[in-house]
């Protein structure tokens, strides 16, 4: 019989190397994932999202995703709003990742809002919402967020991460025209744009060259705009957008996966394929945009994840259908 030692350094680099096997046919293990967004938006809204969320909840979720507008355009931008709203996604059992809406800070200066400063609101999300490199939810796991570099540093809404053999990227990219005019309409872009919207599109850079760099079957980029397809396509982008399109375009027909952009604000659930190649107006096969519900619908989109199938994304919408009824 023939007997072999093996010294406890070589023990440790075999299970080290069998564990990073396991670990990476994890990262591509097909996954399901939760979209939602626009709610809550009126009080009876508010007391049925905690059975819309206990139907994700009974779900096997890898995670759930809130593309912003956590209240309606009308109500107060308070802290005590903010508050409520947190501790329903910090109770969520799945991880929660919520990319701020054009309610909750873009818009806070209307008098039914309470006429806050914008900024002030904003500064208040990333204080309350993004206090560290870590989800929400019961469960957690460590976001990449653009904050990280200190040129940055004001940016910790601007988030990404890779599962599943997908690159996932948060963006700060709201309705009301990406608050190109801020409060005063029709007086061209405000500072606020201009500081902003060159930080976007860099995260949105640095998103696909990482994706193209594990070689990534697909992206999904998560913003809380409708950036306006059609507009754009008839010759009249919003100018809030129209970089960011232009962008999301050409990133697009570089990159050989698939990218889905998901965003709400227009309350109108649809899954598409609207992006346009210019030189030939052909559809872009490789980009899809999903619009998750908004109110007065409530609802969610299902999504498996499966780097090994063609299309990588696979979309099945779920309208909520309330167990109880609450009066207004």
């Amino acid at each position: 019989m023939i007997t072999r030692t093996y010294c406890p350094l070589a023990i440790l680099l075999l299970l080290w190397s069998l564990t990073g096997v396991a670990l990476a046919q994890t990262r591509t293990q097909p996954i399901t994932i939760g979209l939602f967004g626009d709610t809550a938006y009126s009080q009876r809204e508010r007391e049925l999202l905690p059975e819309l969320m206990a139907e994700m909840d009974s779900e096997d979720l890898a995670f759930v995703i809130h593309d912003g507008d956590i209240k309606s355009g009308g109500s107060v931008c308070s802290d005590e709003a903010f508050l409520d709203i947190l501790g329903v996604f910090k109770a969520s059992r799945h991880p929660l990742v919520y990319v701020p809406g054009d309610n909750e800070w873009t818009d806070c200066h209307r008098h039914s809002n309470g006429s806050y400063d914008p900024l002030e609101r904003l500064e208040k999300l990333r204080t309350l919402f993004f206090p560290d490199d870590k989800t929400l939810g019961q469960r957690q796991f460590e976001l990449t967020r653009q904050s990280r570099n200190p040129a940055f540093a004001a940016y910790r809404e601007n988030v990404r991460w890779e599962t599943a053999g997908v690159v996932f990227v948060g963006l700060n990219l709201p309705g009301s025209d990406n608050n190109y005019a801020g409060a005063q309409r029709g007086s061209g872009p405000s500072k606020e744009f201009q500081q902003r919207s060159p930080v976007v599109g860099l995260w949105l850079t640095q998103a696909f060259a990482r994706a193209r760099a594990i070689q990534a079957a697909g992206l999904m980029v998560v913003i809380q705009a409708n950036p306006g397809f059609e507009a754009a396509a008839a010759g009249k982008a919003h100018p809030g957008y129209k970089d960011f399109l232009n962008q999301l375009r050409q990133e697009t027909l570089a990159f050989a996966g698939q990218v889905v952009l998901v965003h709400g604000d227009s309350h109108q659930q649809q899954i598409n394929q609207p992006l346009r190649d210019p030189a030939t107006q052909d559809l872009i096969a490789n980009f899809t945009r999903v619009e998750t519900y908004g109110s007065p619908w409530m609802g969610w989109i299902k999504t498996t994840v499966d780097a090994k199938d063609p299309k990588v994304f696979r979309f099945e919408a779920r309208p909520f259908q309330a167990k109880s009824f609450h009066k207004n």
